[in-house]
C-alpha cells in the first residue's frame, strides 16, 4: 500500500470508529437516564447524529448494539478496579478505593448529585427472555464483578481486617448482589447521604471488618486518585 492510499483510508477508518464509539456512548446515556424499554433505535441515532443504516452497518439490534455498550463500559471499570487492586495498596486501600469509586460514578452526573444506579444491571433486569444477548452480557459482567470483589476479600482476610475467616467467594456475590440493590434502591429514593452512608456500613458488615478499621469517612481516596475522572 503507498502513502496516498494509506492517507485516503485513514479518515475513513477515523469515521467508522467515531460513529460506532458515538452510537455506544449516547446508547448508554440514554439508558443510563431512561431504561432500556423507553430508548428505541430512532432516538439513539437521532441523538448521536447519525442514520439509521450506518447503525445497522455497525450493530444488527438494540440488544447487539446495548451488550456491545455495556461490555465497552465494563472494560473502562475493570481498568479501575485493576489500579485499584494493584499490590501496592494494602487491603483497606483497596476497600476504600472501590467505596470512593463506587460514590464518585454516582454523583458525576448532571447539574448536581443523582444515583442513576447501573444501568446495565436495570436492563438486564427489565430484557424479556427473548433478550438472551443482553442478559448474557450481564452475567458476565456479575461474574467477573464477583471476582474483583473476592480478590477484595481475600487480601482483607490475608491482613488480617476481617473479625472471623469467611467464605470468599460467597462473600464477594453477597457484595455484588448488595451493591446492585443499593443503586436501584438510591435511583428510586435519591437520598445520596443515606446512600453512602449504606454502601459503607453494608460492606462492613457483609465483610465482617474490625471495628476499627471501619472509620472510612471520606469521598475519595489517594487510590481512586490514580483512576482518572470518567464520567
Amino acid at each position: 500500500m503507498n502513502n496516498a492510499s494509506h492517507d485516503e483510508e485513514m479518515p475513513q477508518m477515523n469515521a467508522i470508529v467515531d460513529t460506532r464509539s458515538k452510537l455506544m456512548q449516547t446508547a448508554t446515556q440514554l439508558i443510563w437516564e431512561s431504561s432500556y424499554d423507553n430508548v428505541g433505535i430512532v432516538e439513539i441515532c437521532k441523538q448521536a447524529g447519525v442514520t439509521k443504516g450506518a447503525f445497522y452497518h455497525h450493530f444488527q439490534s438494540k440488544a447487539d448494539l446495548f451488550v456491545h455498550a455495556s461490555l465497552n463500559e465494563w472494560a473502562s471499570i475493570q481498568a479501575d478496579f485493576d489500579k485499584i487492586l494493584s499490590p501496592r495498596f494494602s487491603a483497606l486501600e483497596q476497600l476504600q478505593g472501590v467505596l470512593s469509586l463506587a460514590i464518585r460514578k454516582q454523583c458525576k452526573l448532571g447539574e448536581g448529585v443523582h444515583i442513576c444506579g447501573c444501568p446495565s444491571f436495570t436492563s438486564g433486569g427489565q430484557s424479556g427472555c427473548e433478550e438472551e444477548q443482553v442478559r448474557g452480557a450481564i452475567k458476565k459482567m456479575s461474574t467477573e464483578g464477583s471476582a474483583y470483589f473476592a480478590a477484595l476479600t481475600r487480601n482483607l482476610q490475608a491482613e488480617g481486617c476481617l473479625l472471623a475467616e469467611v467464605d470468599v467467594q460467597q462473600t464477594a456475590r453477597m457484595l455484588q448482589h448488595f451493591m446492585q440493590g443499593l443503586l436501584e434502591n438510591g435511583r428510586i429514593f435519591q437520598d445520596f447521604e443515606t446512600f453512602c452512608a449504606d454502601l459503607q456500613a453494608g460492606f462492613y458488615q457483609i465483610l465482617g471488618l474490625q471495628p476499627e478499621h471501619r472509620n472510612f469517612t471520606c469521598m475519595r481516596s489517594k487510590v481512586v486518585d490514580c483512576v482518572p475522572e470518567r464520567i
